[in-house]
């Protein structure tokens, strides 16, 4: 085949704007007579908003609104679940939006928006997964789940009995990894306005624009045909992007006050009001025979979904697929869960779930190799998948499977330094 693309240096046409600062990011857009918005957020984990008094930020010269649930025709969001609100009266999480101020600075919207008094009844909160799991801890989505358990996906395959039976050495241990923040340089920025038309226009860096163009067009009562989305310039994502931050807030804005409206997180606001990588609690016994051979592998998986659904199904169900690594098993039972909590909302994030699970399944590999008497390399020798190979869930595995040429190619190098020490 014949191409011009592959193997050779082609240039990046999005290079020379970005090289001498002429692309433009979301933060970089304005347009004449705009309002700018900030947001007022809750302090609490968990809590009811009573009262939400706008006068005193009213009375500040240059406000001109301050909006709250009451007014967003249809409050709710989320890219699996509508189960996040635009601005909340019912409070699951530090950061969720309760008010947004619009205002002619920003100075003024910053200053208006500590003028906004909200009354809050708090209620407990739950922050450990693992006891937001018992049934005895009411649900946080009543509407989704009876308990905190959004999603449960088990595997079986083979006959643990025999798997146990079969092993001479058994590895069992815990493992925890933590919320990890995407940190990406451009806080998220939108620029919202009303065209012409009346259709309403938004701005900004997302990686889900048609997702993003039907959860506005819900929100504010539109149709889908009256709500533009233009991406500009995205910069860092890295699945970060990908669930709604001040899309629709700018947007009400906007549509409430007929002038175009700005928005930008500094970045303590986004630490606080964007998605997070799950944090995962994994539960790992794994065996093997004197040969080094797997024979057996339990897993229990809990990922902390947070305050939100996002997308915790399918990341907890990349987590269970993923969990046995890209080892032969022939005996395997995986449980994999996505709990909510009052801790800050988990979505995705690079390797979508399949990353986590990877400190577990190659911590258990080495334990084993060193229990064993055998190399970590030779273990994975003896284990990983070939064509042919069958997984778990089995999948029957006939192409790209390179581990063997792989491993083949670092071995010496394993080999010398394993010699040397």
């Amino acid at each position: 085949m014949n191409t011009t693309v592959v193997g050779s240096r082609v240039i990046r046409e999005d290079a020379w704007g970005k090289v001498f600062g002429q692309t433009k990011f979301p933060a970089d857009v304005n347009l004449p007579d705009q309002l700018y918005g900030v947001v007022v957020r809750s302090p609490y984990p968990h809590a009811r908003v009573r009262n939400i008094v706008t006068e005193k930020a009213m009375e500040l010269t240059g406000v001109v609104s301050v909006l709250t649930a009451k007014d967003v025709l249809h409050n709710s969001h989320g890219v699996l679940f509508r189960d996040q609100p635009v601005l909340a009266d019912y409070v699951r999480m530090i950061g969720d939006p309760v008010a947004v101020v619009g205002a002619e600075s920003l100075e003024i919207a910053r200053a208006a928006a500590k003028l906004v008094e909200v009354d809050y009844e708090v209620l407990p909160a739950i922050f450990d997964p693992e006891q937001a799991m018992s049934p005895e801890v009411p649900p946080l989505h009543p509407q989704l789940s009876s308990t905190n358990i959004l999603y449960h996906m088990p595997i079986r395959r083979g006959t643990m009995k025999e798997g146990w039976a079969l092993a001479d050495v058994v590895i069992e241990n815990d493992y925890c990894t933590q919320h990890v923040d995407h940190a990406f340089l451009q806080p998220e920025a939108v620029l919202a306005y009303v065209d012409e038309r009346g259709h309403v226009v938004v701005q900004t860096a997302t990686q889900y624009a048609h997702f993003d163009r039907g959860e506005i067009a819900h929100a504010l009562g539109l149709r889908f045909s009256q709500v533009q989305v233009k991406t500009l310039a995205v910069g860092g994502a890295f699945g970060g992007r990908e669930d709604i931050s001040l899309q629709i807030m700018a947007a009400l804005l906007a549509l409430t006050t007929l002038r175009p409206v700005k928005m930008e997180n500094n970045r303590e606001e986004s630490f606080y009001s964007h998605s997070k990588r799950h944090p995962m609690r994994m539960h790992y016994k794994t065996g093997a025979t004197k040969a080094g051979k797997l024979v057996a592998m339990e897993a229990k998986i809990i990922g902390d979904a947070g305050a939100y659904a996002s997308w915790s199904i399918n990341v907890l169900r990349k987590a269970a697929v993923h969990a046995t690594g890209p080892y032969v098993i022939p005996n395997v039972s995986v449980d994999s869960y996505a709990v909510f909590t009052n801790n800050p909302f988990a979505g995705a994030m690079r390797g979508f779930g399949a990353a986590q699970t990877v400190l577990a399944y190659e911590s258990q590999m080495d334990l084993l190799a060193k229990a064993i008497g055998i190399t970590p390399l030779e273990i994975r020798l003896r284990n990983h998948f070939t064509v042919g190979s069958i997984t778990a869930t089995g999948q029957v595995l006939t192409g790209s499977i390179p581990l063997d040429q792989c491993l083949a190619k670092i071995a010496p190098y394993l080999r010398k330094e394993e010699s040397a020490q």
